[in-house]
């Protein structure tokens, strides 16, 4: 009876995760999907479409398909007490995250701009142990050094540093928005993780979208972002419109209703495939080359992402 009574909280929550190898999976397929929004909205931003108008189109379709789900369940939008400025607060998160990494791809090569916000699982982990989580075990802190090595490789980052005027005059500004979308991005899945577990997945999701929806339209409305709710220029920006939002939408619908269920503080570096994948689809979709050095890159990232799924003590 005693050993009974002395199981800790966290053992008797663990039936609620899923396991790990799905877990680790439909983290690969959100990075993927997540990857494939960067391209597209590379591709929209070439061809003339305003920062607030891609933000704002995005997030309204994951109104839409949050809506279609809460109305199948017949869910009411009601938040438990005392839980609606902890939701207030990621959404705000979610809208400066939107907002730092955009700013930060403007000035900043794309694969540097997602290497500095892919610097997320880091922070979160650390973030969660000065929260009074866990401490990260050596082997998860290796785990995560092997994939930044392999992200600064796959980048090429040594290049850019030694001949920093090729990324351009406001290259401080832009590292500090990549830095500052990974700082908020954590922030806001450790809130959903420890503060918004008893709101219901698809409303705690669907009332993140909405504060980003409505933030853009005050945003547009205030013109605070000159240019920010510009149209497409042509066919190739509408086309890179419909795709960011369609696949922006989807994706972070299926992670933040399935977060709590995903041990984000041991799983989140999964996540950094999504440059790698971003080269991948940039080759594919926009014809960028892919060079030795960045295959070894990713090589070294995929198999971090291996080591994490197969390991058991992390």
């Amino acid at each position: 009876m005693t050993q009974r009574s002395d199981t800790p909280p966290a053992t008797q929550a663990q039936p609620n995760l899923l396991p790990r190898h799905l877990a680790i999976a439909l983290l690969l397929g959100v990075a993927c999907m997540f990857a494939a929004n960067h391209v597209a909205a590379r591709l929209a931003f070439d061809n003339g479409t305003g920062l607030l108008l891609a933000i704002m189109t995005r997030s309204g379709l994951a109104l839409v398909i949050l809506g279609v789900l809460l109305t199948l369940k017949r869910q009411a939008i009601r938040l438990p007490a005392g839980t609606w400025p902890w939701q207030l607060g990621v959404g705000l998160l979610i809208t400066l995250q939107s907002l730092f990494l955009y700013s930060a791809v403007a000035r900043l090569p794309v694969a540097v701009a997602l290497l500095l916000m892919n610097t997320f699982p880091i922070i979160l982990a650390l973030l969660t142990w000065a929260l009074g989580g866990s401490r990260p075990t050596l082997r998860a802190t290796l785990i995560m050094t092997v994939i930044m090595v392999g992200l600064v490789v796959v980048l090429d980052v040594p290049t850019w540093l030694a001949n920093p005027q090729e990324m351009g005059d406001q290259w401080a500004l832009g590292v500090a928005c990549g830095l500052g979308a990974a700082t908020v991005f954590s922030g806001a899945l450790w809130i959903t993780n420890h503060r918004l577990s008893g709101v219901g997945n698809s409303l705690r999701t669907f009332l993140t979208m909405g504060v980003v929806f409505v933030s853009m339209i005050l945003a547009g409305a205030a013109g605070l972002v000159p240019g920010g709710l510009a149209l497409p220029s042509n066919a190739s920006g509408w086309s890179g419109l419909v795709a960011l939002a369609t696949l922006y939408g989807i994706g972070f619908s299926v992670l933040f209703i399935s977060v709590p269920r995903l041990d984000m503080a041991r799983n989140a570096p999964v996540m950094n495939l999504e440059p790698v994948a971003s080269l991948l689809l940039g080759y594919l979709v926009l014809g960028q080359m892919l060079g030795p050095v960045q295959l070894l890159g990713g090589a070294i990232v995929l198999g971090g992402i291996v080591w994490l799924s197969v390991s058991r003590q992390t």
